[in-house]
């Protein structure tokens, strides 16, 4: 039985990971590692629950509102504080939309982290305000100011650079 189990969740990190791993992109601004440390702390709450949440009626769901959980969470700790003093990028991005994803991944960077959560998870991730205020402990009209805030602000740094971005 416990075989089993383990398989059903080794299937799920299958397919789910990479799914995880660009919210948690997205989430940390950018920031690669501090991506793949959420993802890696969400699968192993996930894993610790697995007999609860293999048998939930949308595991998925249930791991991307621990993604969102332990983000913010970790965002609340003091310990967080510490940032590198430079940037090596790995190399040059290719792709037509490389340098709008870079603009906006800027722009989110500069929001605070509930903030962040609240526009990642209600247009990035396709969320009802419902869903995103359950999944951040949040009232729905908690969301809907935030996410209106969020909104202004991101339209405010990207300013007319927005237009220049976007194929046409």
């Amino acid at each position: 039985m416990k075989a089993a189990r383990e398989d059903e969740y080794l299937e799920f990190v299958a397919a789910r990971a990479k799914a995880l791993y660009r919210s948690a992109y997205a989430l940390a601004a950018g920031d690669a590692h501090l991506a793949e440390d959420l993802v890696q702390e969400t699968l192993s709450r996930v894993y610790v629950h697995w007999h609860r949440v293999g048998a939930a009626d949308s595991p998925a769901a249930y791991a991307q509102t621990v993604l969102f959980r332990t983000f913010v969470s970790l965002r609340r700790r003091r310990s967080t504080t510490e940032r590198p003093t430079g940037y090596l990028p790995d190399g040059e991005a290719v792709g037509p939309d490389s340098a709008l994803r870079v603009t906006l991944l800027d722009a989110l960077a500069q929001l605070p982290p509930k903030d962040r959560a609240v526009l990642l998870l209600r247009y990035w991730e396709d969320r009802s305000i419902e869903e995103t205020a359950e999944m951040l402990r949040l009232s729905s009209s908690a969301v809907r100011s935030q996410g209106t805030r969020a909104l202004t602000r991101v339209r405010a740094l990207l300013g007319d650079s927005l237009a220049d971005l976007v194929p046409h």
